[in-house]
């Protein structure tokens, strides 16, 4: 689940206006988890507040310090075990609240990922100017992810999210990918691998919470973020104040196989933007129909799987179309549709033997895919899922579900159910998965025709919070909603709560209309 899809609909919107078994059953009254004294050992460390930009070349620190923002870098333990030993540093940001006399506290924003880096989570306060107001906003880089101390996992590629193919051949191709992709991380890095958990980021945020001089912690996560609030209030309950989770994850998936579920859901999403482009086919020629879209994608993925289709300097076969639909179908915007179209539409002449260009919208995606250029979330990522949970060795437990699903799954299942570099994982878990489950009063938000964290997935998560309330926004096929989909209900509702407490009575639903232009 790439973090930056969910922080570029958030800017696009706004643009108009992204060894301790410890699986604790904790309630709202839990402090901590045994052992995991970092906290205790960092409160009185000293934060040396400086300038976030680094050097001529980094936009995001110049971006954050024209916005007054300040960085800082926090110590945490490696091994929260062993709290005294080896250290860490975790790269924080800071916006103060706009509005000192009505502060309430701090509020740590997570765009998601795993991997995706969140110092620039803090200039979210333009967009939500009461929040800002009332807290000061906290980015966070979680541990190995960006100016945190890194993993630098060796690959020339940023996702290792590829189709399995149509034979047992292109899934063998899969799985000797997916071992140069585990041995790739492994090198120089075998000593922090165990730690990239999802539990340590979680004790990371309670020193960052601590080191602040704060008692608690509000919190607004998207997609992966979702899954750390949950750990976060599972773990250290006490301590959460006001808490969003948007687009959540389900808790019973998470992890290497996280995708596993997805079909369905990418397909109906696919279906939908099909029946937009539709309407549109004057502008895209695509078909005049949902069925004539959808076959044209489909001659695109047969094309690309008997021979590479020529895209500028790249070629792009069958285990890359999948993943490209796949992520254009985060937001389901007019603006986001039409691009998506104009792709397909370059696409399709490829696939029938014409030379094209890349598309400017598509230079950085293939990039990334065919270099291992960019931010890379994935690559940053990875180990954290893998140090989350184990994943099967067995590469025929892959194949044989994969093929049990390709009639219902044609397109989508080879992709989501393919193996994963975890399989080949050269550290086992240290910790076992958290179990979620308890009563700590926070803010679940939806989108009931989301392709990446699907609807079902999402209720999970809400069932296993029993202290939650949940705010669904219908008809939205969409990856984010909260300030990323525009809604005024979504919007209004979320931002009642951060402000003034206030839950919904229960769970409540808004419809897919527009926001007014901020």
């Amino acid at each position: 689940m790439r973090a930056r899809k969910i922080v570029t609909a958030v800017a696009t919107s706004a643009t108009l206006m992204a060894g301790m078994a410890v699986t604790g059953q904790a309630s709202a009254g839990v402090t901590g988890d045994a052992g995991a004294d970092g906290p205790a050992r960092s409160r009185h460390q000293t934060l040396n507040w400086h300038g976030c930009k680094t050097g001529p070349n980094d936009e995001t620190g110049g971006a954050l310090d024209a916005a007054g923002a300040q960085c800082a870098e926090v110590t945490v333990p490696l091994d929260y075990r062993r709290p005294r030993g080896r250290t860490i540093s975790v790269a924080i940001s800071r916006i103060r609240a706009t509005d000192p006399a009505k502060r309430r506290g701090v509020l740590l924003i997570n765009p998601g990922g795993p991997g995706g880096r969140g110092l620039e989570r803090s200039l979210l306060g333009k967009y939500m100017p009461a929040v800002a107001a009332r807290y000061d906003l906290i980015g966070m880089d979680p541990r190995f992810v960006g100016r945190s101390t890194p993993i630098h996992c060796r690959w020339t590629t940023d996702t290792p999210t590829r189709s399995a193919g149509p034979t047992r051949r292109t899934f063998n191709e899969s799985v000797a990918l997916m071992k140069e992709l585990a041995a790739g991380c492994a090198q120089g890095n075998r000593d922090l691998l165990p730690y990239a958990t999802t539990r340590n980021t979680a004790r990371d945020m309670d020193v960052i919470r601590a080191a602040l001089g704060q008692p608690k912690l509000s919190y607004l996560g998207y997609s992966y973020g979702t899954y750390l609030g949950a750990v976060y209030t599972q773990m250290f309950g006490a301590r959460a104040d006001r808490v969003v989770l948007d687009s959540a994850v389900d808790p019973d998936v998470y992890g290497p196989d996280l995708l596993s579920r997805n079909g369905p859901a990418i397909t109906a999403a696919l279906r939908h933007w099909a029946s937009w482009a539709a309407a549109h086919d004057a502008a895209y020629g695509l078909g005049t129909t949902e069925a004539e879209v959808l076959s044209t994608v489909e001659r695109v993925d047969q094309a690309a799987t008997r021979r590479p289709l020529r895209v500028g300097e790249y070629r792009i076969d069958g285990r890359h179309v999948p993943y490209l639909l796949f992520i254009r179908l985060y937001d389901d915007s007019a603006e986001a549709y039409a691009g998506f179209a104009a792709e397909v539409r370059v696409l399709a002449e490829a696939a029938r033997g014409h030379a094209v260009t890349v598309p400017a919208s598509l230079k950085e995606t293939l990039d990334g895919l065919f270099t291992g250029s960019g931010a890379a979330e994935d690559r940053a990522g990875t180990p954290i899922l893998c140090a989350d949970r184990a994943a099967s060795r067995d590469v025929e437990t892959y194949f044989r579900d994969i093929q049990a699903h390709r009639a219902g799954e044609p397109l989508f299942g080879p992709m989501t159910r393919n193996i994963s570099p975890c399989s080949f994982w050269p550290a086992t878990p240290v910790e076992a998965p958290t179990t979620i489950g308890n009563d700590v009063p926070l803010l679940v938000v939806s989108a009931d025709g989301d392709p990446v964290t699907p609807y079902p997935g999402q209720r999970v998560m809400h069932r296993a919070l029993t202290g939650s309330r949940m705010i669904t926004l219908r008809g939205a096929f969409r990856h984010g909603a909260y300030l990323a989909a525009r809604n005024a209900c979504v919007d209004t509702t979320v931002n009642r709560y951060l402000v003034d407490g206030v839950l919904p009575d229960g769970d409540t639903t808004c419809g897919k209309v527009s926001a007014p232009a901020r």
